[in-house]
């Protein structure tokens, strides 16, 4: 998906129905009967060759109290805040009303980018309300029949250059991961942050555990709202600035909560940005609240973050009100080793987001982390290490066949990942595979950071192999004749 549309627009200008049609389903309710849609529906739209998220939005009022539609409105709003392209609906039988004209002033000063669509526009009944939405400022109106699918090539003309626009910077922003090595260049410097590619850093967990506090804390001023209310943050922020000299991109995402207790379409929005945040972060920091550490979202997260393939820091904050830190500290390894197996050795630091304390350690942690994601290892040193395991633990036979392991190398980095060159690869039990990695852990000093291993039948290389064999009688005349000279 490379962008985002929300439509809005008065109640009754035909949102959802152009909604069903970009996403091919009857997924929103269509009546005649207006405010008939009350909360947000995302849903995969396709229109030609785009891909895209498109989401339904309730009806604009100009109500701004607590009343269900005020509470509509408000959750409207946060809409346009998150998306990045706003299709801005008129009724072009109706003609631009007043509440149009208010709207419209909302969406300049609110939304990136708003296209404007004069939707009921089939017939000549329509044509003066099409030339009236001009008066609105917000370019040239479209003239779509959602009901009857016209109009829609002029909606692709529009958005295509924007798509291209989006695409290009997911592109830059996108951080380098599974880069390729040369098999045989031993040399491979770490690349550092510079303000054209600053560090990548995405903070992640669960509502008030403190995300947006320890931002602030790190960009050194109160630049995002916090307060005692879990679920402030509503869409992924990302920060430009320098943390203790070092160039950094930092993401502030939605609290995830567990996926039950998520009903509001709104929050469904909030989370799945927050997922493509870590898909856009180097370095993971997965933020725990020291009250209630390690609940089943944590781990989630956590995991999603090593799936990835991000470099990972668990975080716990709120550090100051704790009173036994000694026994509350060693609860907290003794849980990360036996619910993280597959983060073992990643960087767990207390910290208060309020005060500052342990704000150098964490900075410390995230840069060394980012060190060990590019880790590079030689060959040499990896196949000298691959005997060492052999003899120490030679690798099972699986009905009868002898598993052997001839050479192993790094293939990629960011996060590490080696190849390994066997017999009967399919035949490789998981057990021994994590034995291999837990080795490469220890022993090349490459704590909590994912690792990737894939391992490779290769044939043996006999140079006679697949050639014909002389004739019998051919052989025979020829050695005959050798015998006479």
């Amino acid at each position: 998906m490379s962008f985002t549309l929300a439509i809005v627009g008065r109640p009754n200008v035909g949102k959802s129905t152009l909604f069903n049609r970009l996403v091919g389903k009857r997924l929103a309710l269509v009546d005649d009967q207006p405010g008939v849609t009350r909360d947000l529906r995302e849903g995969a739209a396709r229109l030609a060759d785009l891909r895209f998220t498109v989401v339904d939005t309730a009806g604009l009022e100009e109500v701004t109290d607590d009343s269900l539609q005020g509470r509509m409105r408000r959750l409207t709003e946060r809409a346009v805040d998150m998306c990045d392209i706003c299709l801005f609906m008129v009724d072009a039988r109706t003609g631009i009303t007043p509440s149009d004209l208010v709207f419209a002033d909302i969406l300049r000063k609110r939304s990136k980018q708003v296209i404007l669509a004069a939707n009921k526009a089939e017939g000549r009944a329509a044509e003066a309300g099409v030339m009236e939405a001009y008066s609105l400022g917000l370019g040239d109106p479209i003239s779509l029949s959602a009901e009857h699918g016209e109009g829609l090539t002029d909606l692709y003309n529009v958005l295509m250059p924007l798509a291209d626009a989006f695409a290009e910077k997911a592109q830059d922003d996108a951080p380098e991961t599974d880069v390729d090595l040369d098999e045989d260049g031993d040399e491979f410097a770490v690349p550092q942050p510079t303000n054209a590619k600053p560090l990548q850093v995405a903070v992640v967990g669960r509502p008030n555990a403190g995300k947006s506090t320890l931002i602030n804390q790190i960009v050194g001023e109160d630049r995002l709202l916090t307060g005692p209310e879990a679920g402030i943050t509503r869409d992924a922020i990302s920060l430009r600035t320098e943390w203790q000299g070092v160039p950094m991109r930092i993401f502030d995402t939605a609290g995830m909560r567990k996926k039950a207790k998520v009903q509001e379409k709104l929050e469904k929005l909030s989370v799945s940005d927050g997922l493509r945040a870590v898909k856009f972060a180097e370095v993971v920091i997965v933020l725990l609240d020291a009250e209630i550490p390690f609940e089943q979202q944590d781990l989630r997260i956590a995991d999603l973050a090593e799936r990835e393939g991000r470099a990972v820091v668990v975080a716990v904050n709120k550090w100051d009100i704790e009173e036994d830190r000694q026994a509350k500290l060693k609860d907290l390894k003794e849980s990360f080793e036996r619910l993280l197996p597959q983060l073992r050795g990643a960087p767990l630091i207390t910290v208060s987001a309020k005060t500052g304390r342990g704000m150098d350690r964490l900075h410390d942690a995230v840069m060394r982390a980012y060190e060990v994601w590019n880790r590079r290892v030689t060959t040499a040193q990896l196949n000298r290490w691959l005997t060492g395991m052999l003899e120490q633990h030679p690798p099972p036979a699986p009905q009868g066949k002898r598993i052997k392991l001839r050479y192993m190398t790094q293939a990629k980095t960011r996060p590490p990942g080696f190849v390994v060159m066997c017999s009967h690869p399919d035949k490789v039990p998981d057990s021994y595979n994590r034995y291999l990695v837990n080795g490469l852990r220890l022993d090349f000093d490459m704590p909590g950071t994912p690792i990737r291993l894939w391992m490779r039948g290769q044939n043996d290389a006999n140079p006679y192999k697949g050639r014909k064999k002389a004739a019998p009688s051919k052989l025979r005349k020829h050695t005959q004749g050798r015998r006479k000279d």
